[in-house]
């Protein structure tokens, strides 16, 4: 049983001002594994005073400096790797091998995305007018992580806020605290100075509404929900800081007629169903050219009875549970939604796998005979259900597409590279998948519409953390 009862202040485990907690469950046994403090506004104006004086010196560091500190922060990553996985899959349930080779490992791997990016970024240069521009960091920043990918997302915004020379104040999600924890233990390793680096744990009205009224805090970075997220931008309009979210949505997969029809199909529905579909970019929605429609719904269905479902402390390509009581129950709505709506249940269905009664763990489930207006259609699910449907032309698959208040992003299987490029420039999405391929480590990753503004990972991530200076050269 752990007992996490400090957070990470001024380079130092201090105690919090509150004293309220709540339990660390294990969503494969549905049993407590420990408990976690939570903090209070309190603690996050500790925190803050922190970030704040730290940035009057970390924002002065050079770049060498700040590319010391990352290089050392990538060997105290590499080291605890193992650690983060374990932790991974006990708080929330992702399936070791997935947590060894995705979850954990995108901690080193965006690390190195963006040590490469500020290598190659110029601090200072002139424009075409003459005048010279500087990238300087924005300030002490406010970050707000997610349960699902907890690593991943944690990477996303610390890193590049270390990397542009800023402070921040960390609130991973309540329900993850353990990768959370061993992560302040690696920046900790590391050896960066007292206060550029700060965790409280607490939950978003708490702690999370604190950090973005929060007045000396000069940026937010939240990923999460669409609905979270515009509670975000709200409280951090008083102030005027900026703000980026990584939301929502509901990803079109597709699938045309001329593509490895076999191969695509399955690999989507496997896409689907990963991390038992707790990922903001999976592809939910798989719209199939009519004309291979029935081929493509057999080899779904084939793919889908053919997905393990499994304890997650064991090693394979099973999925696990969902991560709590109120995300099953939230899937179990959503499935029944779709059938009293009318949609074929093609593979799984209400309830839990046999032999899974006592975790979070629910049915890969199929849906065919859909409709747009259908929620299952047109909601962020969050969990192992895909929705089928034919298009006729290449037309309708793009208005289908797009037809959604989201916009992260879409999948594309085809064997004609001219129309996959027709495709991609006509979608509404911030990130396209093409046959099976995904960016790499080092792109930047955020989407259109509902889905969020601002960009993570790479060049682009680096600089949401800056700001802009320009000045006309010196001249007597």
């Amino acid at each position: 049983m752990k007992t996490l009862n400090k957070f990470y202040i001024d380079g130092a485990w201090v105690d919090p001002a509150s004293t309220a907690t709540m339990p660390i469950m294990n969503p494969a046994t549905n049993s407590q594994i420990g408990t976690l403090t939570l903090g209070n506004a309190e603690d996050v104006e500790r925190a803050v005073a922190a970030a704040t004086r730290a940035f009057e010196t970390f924002s002065l560091t050079s770049k060498a400096e700040r590319l010391e500190l990352l290089e050392r922060l990538l060997e105290a990553t590499r080291a605890r790797m193992e650690d983060l996985a374990q932790a991974i899959t006990s708080e929330m349930g992702a399936p070791i091998t997935m947590s060894r080779e995705s979850q954990a490992d995108c901690g080193a791997g965006h690390l190195e995305g963006f040590i490469a990016a500020l290598k190659s970024q110029e601090e200072r240069e002139t424009l075409p007018n003459g005048d010279i521009l500087t990238r300087e960091p924005i300030g002490p920043c406010g970050l707000i992580t997610p349960w699902n990918w907890p690593i991943n997302q944690i990477a996303l915004k610390v890193i590049p806020a270390l990397a542009a020379g800023a402070t921040c104040v960390l609130k991973p999600s309540e329900h993850t605290p353990l990768s959370a924890t061993i992560y302040a233990e690696i920046v900790h390793e590391a050896g960066y100075p007292a206060g550029v680096f700060n965790l409280v744990h607490g939950d978003g009205p708490t702690v999370g509404a604190a950090m973005s009224q929060h007045p000396d805090l000069t940026m937010m970075s939240f990923t999460g929900s669409t609905r979270a997220g515009a509670l975000v931008s709200k409280d951090s309009a008083a102030t005027v800081k900026r703000v980026t979210l990584e939301l929502g949505g509901k990803s079109p997969n597709l699938v045309f007629a001329d593509s490895d029809l076999p191969t695509r199909v399955a690999e989507g529905v496997a896409t689907c169903f990963y991390n038992t579909g707790q990922s903001c970019d999976a592809p939910t929605r798989m719209l199939v050219e009519r004309s291979c429609y029935d081929q493509a719904i057999a080899l779904a269905e084939a793919a889908g009875k053919a997905q393990e479902v499994g304890d997650p402390s064991k090693e394979g390509d099973h999925i696990g549970p969902l991560f709590d009581k109120i995300q099953y129950d939230r899937v179990q709505a959503m499935i029944q939604s779709g059938i009293d709506e009318g949609a074929r249940v093609l593979v799984g269905g209400l309830g839990k796998p046999e032999g899974l009664e006592d975790g979070w763990f629910v049915k890969p489930t199929i849906f065919v005979d859909v409709t747009p207006e259908m929620r299952i259609v047109r909601e962020e699910i969050f969990g192992p259900v895909l929705v089928i449907m034919p298009f006729d032309d290449e037309e309708d698959a793009i208005r289908m597409a797009n037809d959604t208040e989201y916009g992260l992003a879409a999948y594309i299987q085809t064997g004609d590279p001219e129309r996959a490029e027709r495709v991609v420039r006509r979608l509404r999405a911030g990130g396209i998948h093409i046959n099976g391929r995904n960016a790499d480590y080092g792109s930047p990753f955020g989407g259109f519409k509902r889905s969020g503004n601002g960009r993570e990972g790479g060049l682009f991530g680096l600089e949401d953390y800056q700001e802009l200076k320009v000045r006309p050269p010196f001249a007597n």
